[in-house]
């Protein structure tokens, strides 16, 4: 099927000549005005239109400058048919955004060779686009491959961690789907606006299984101990979550964004630190607090609460935990974030029921 080419132009002797010269190679559609023109744009998309400039009520330039102004008309290719050798008149066609002018009058070869060019450049470009667009399509799910496959393998280092005080990879699991929950209802609620941004939570919520990833370097006798760890053995302990920054960039430092690699980082370092300050490693208090730490701790007690532990059994009923998150609310625990999470007894109750573990 051959190129449709809209006309415009209010003299109709020039729509005659231009569609005797046109009309063999291509389906010519005629306006004589630039009003006519835009009701034809609104249900007609041609592969190219000539506009004269010099029109009433309406002109050339007016008539291209709405079709640049409608995402519909505006890639739609335009060459300016005009008398005027004048080149300011030129320059403005250029700028108006057309790809070429031709003069008048009309001499056959010139304008049969203007339109083919300006055609074959319009496919060339549509061409370019198809394939960057499937190139994108292409690299997008590559990326996507790459990140799922990065993401698992962040996920099963992590399991290798946990599992060496027994908890075979639940505590990952469990407190991923939980910061998950908090992070979702804050952001239901306009809670933390200014920094939870639907990108931070997944960022957050694919950071979370590294909260523990310092424990690598805890020695076993002290990750399975069943009884209460001495003095130094806590301390040792607690280095967890300092020598978390170091592991992060030597694991994924490489491979993974600033944003993230930061995130997963404050995650690790701070998730043991207190709302009143007397957490570790550096006693920060309150909001000094990263907010991703702050949801991650609420997450880590629940289920180091929930879960049997070497060192001690799962609590029941679920209450009983309830309420010592509650008693440290403003203590412990962020208490906007303690508030949140207690209100998600529905949702928690479900996943406990459904996870088949």
């Amino acid at each position: 099927m051959s190129e449709v080419i809209l006309v415009v132009d209010d003299d109709t002797a020039n729509l005659m000549l231009a569609k005797k010269i046109l009309g063999e190679d291509f389906r010519i559609a005629a306006a004589n005005s630039g009003e006519a023109a835009c009701r034809y744009l609104e249900n007609n998309k041609p592969d190219l239109v000539l506009v004269d400039i010099n029109m009433p009520d309406m002109d050339g330039f007016e008539l291209v400058g709405k079709m640049k102004a409608n995402p519909q008309w505006r890639f739609i290719p335009v060459i300016f048919l005009t008398a005027d050798k004048n080149e300011d008149t030129e320059v403005r066609c250029f700028q108006v955004g057309a790809v070429d002018f031709v003069g008048k009058p009309f001499m056959p070869e010139i304008l049969t060779s203007r339109v083919k060019r300006t055609l074959e450049l319009e496919q060339y470009r549509n061409s370019l686009e198809n394939m960057v667009e499937e190139q994108a399509q292409q690299l997008t799910g590559a990326f996507r491959r790459i990140s799922e496959m990065q993401e698992h393998v962040v996920v099963g280092l992590a399991n290798l961690i946990e599992s060496r005080d027994g908890s075979t990879g639940k505590h990952v699991k469990n407190t991923q789907t939980y910061v998950r929950m908090i992070a979702e209802e804050l952001e239901r609620r306009d809670l933390f606006s200014d920094a939870l941004t639907r990108d931070y939570i997944e960022k957050l919520c694919k950071a979370a299984p590294l909260h523990d990833v310092g424990k690598i370097q805890v020695p076993d006798s002290i990750l399975q101990k069943p009884g209460k760890l001495t003095e130094e053995e806590y301390e040792q302990m607690k280095s967890h979550t300092t020598c978390s920054s170091t592991i992060l960039d030597e694991i994924i430092g490489d491979v993974e964004e600033e944003d993230y690699i930061r995130l997963a980082k404050d995650v690790a370092m701070y998730h043991h630190e207190r709302w009143d300050g007397k957490g570790y490693p550096t006693g920060l208090s309150g909001e000094q607090i990263p907010l991703g730490a702050r949801i991650m701790a609420l997450a880590d007690v629940f289920d180091a609460l929930y879960e049997e532990r070497c060192y001690k059994p799962a609590m029941r009923p679920i209450e009983k935990i309830y309420q010592i998150l509650a008693e440290g609310r403003g203590t412990q625990f962020d208490p906007t974030i303690t508030d949140v999470f207690l209100s998600l007894d529905k949702q928690l109750r479900e996943h406990l029921e459904n996870r088949g573990w």
